[in-house]
């Protein structure tokens, strides 16, 4: 990701420092996260989450208030925030707790006006073109290929959200030739 960001944003030192912990739920997270911008002081968040709180069977209500609580923290510290999705697997694409963890996480992205990279669509989309050569059908790991296109896939909305759309306004109209 720091090559493609780097390549991206031409002479710009990026610097990725991983402090993900496998297993932990988004409130757990939470208090980590302001302990490391307290410490660290970075200029970007960019949070991997909700695929443990599912698993854990957290109610949507309680994850939707851990995220959307640390997000707003973060904008009150300057910090911007770009959330990265639930993982996809075959076996969870019907389970309605982690759908309802999905849903909630939208709509955090949305009312927070914050980047929100979808992973569980982004990985669906290369699971179903590669059938089993991404990740594993019955679980949400992924293999060397599989992180490899996360990361290149998250590198990339990373890019596209630094530059936000413009207004288009109609202007005034260009003079008609005399």
């Amino acid at each position: 990701m720091e090559a493609i960001l780097e390549q991206a944003f031409k002479g710009l030192n990026v610097v990725m420092v991983n402090r993900g912990v496998s297993g932990e739920v988004a409130a757990l997270t939470a208090e980590r996260i302001k302990l490391q911008v307290a410490l660290e002081k970075p200029d970007v968040v960019l949070w991997q989450v909700g695929t443990n709180d599912a698993l854990a069977r957290v109610s949507a209500e309680d994850f939707e208030r851990s995220v959307r609580e640390t997000v707003q923290w973060l904008k009150e510290h300057r910090v911007d925030v770009i959330l990265v999705g639930l993982q996809y697997s075959p076996k969870l694409a019907a389970d309605e707790n982690y759908a309802a963890i999905r849903g909630a996480l939208r709509q955090v992205a949305a009312s927070e006006n914050v980047p929100l990279v979808r992973r569980y669509a982004a990985m669906e989309f290369l699971e179903r073109g590669r059938k089993g050569e991404i990740a594993p059908i019955d679980t949400t790991d992924l293999n060397d290929l599989g992180y490899r296109c996360m990361a290149e896939h998250i590198a990339r909305a990373m890019v596209v959200s630094a530059f936000p759309k413009a207004v288009l306004s109609p202007g005034p109209k260009p003079a008609a030739p005399e």
